[in-house]
């Protein structure tokens, strides 16, 4: 199975931010052995941004980008996803990008803790604990 995950989804583990963390970090400990976690080439940028902020210094941040996506694989952004999530009904354009990403790359699920941004996605999405108690119960 493919998975498409969500920023918030990989921050909530990076980051431990509690509650999250607790149906978010089981979830990622399956990603690379039982099912495929990606994340798009765009996010890893975000997350090293969020975690400079969050107070990791710059080679910190990307030791841990670097380790995250040696365990995930990455889905390329190319020009034809940001013009084709232009036309996706969704409110917030990076999760429209998101969506698109999914689509071309025929990922199963969208995992995120943000299940009613994705409600217009052509890819279903799904809680880290939804995604558990429909497939890990």
């Amino acid at each position: 199975m493919k998975t498409l995950i969500d920023t918030n989804v990989v921050l909530d583990v990076l980051m431990n931010r509690e509650p999250h963390a607790a149906h978010s970090t089981p979830f990622m400990k399956l990603c690379g052995s039982s099912i495929t976690g990606c994340i798009t080439t765009n996010q890893t940028t975000d997350i090293f941004y969020l975690l400079c902020r969050q107070g990791k210094n710059e080679p910190e941040a990307k030791g841990i980008v670097q380790k995250l996506v040696e365990n995930l694989t990455l889905i390329d952004v190319v020009a034809k996803d940001v013009y084709a999530a232009f036309s996706i009904p969704m409110d917030d354009f990076e999760d429209a990008l998101l969506a698109q990403c999914a689509k071309r790359a025929k990922v199963d699920y969208i995992v995120t803790r943000n299940e009613n941004d994705f409600v217009n996605s052509p890819v279903p999405a799904l809680s880290p604990s939804d995604f558990l108690e429909r497939f890990y119960p």
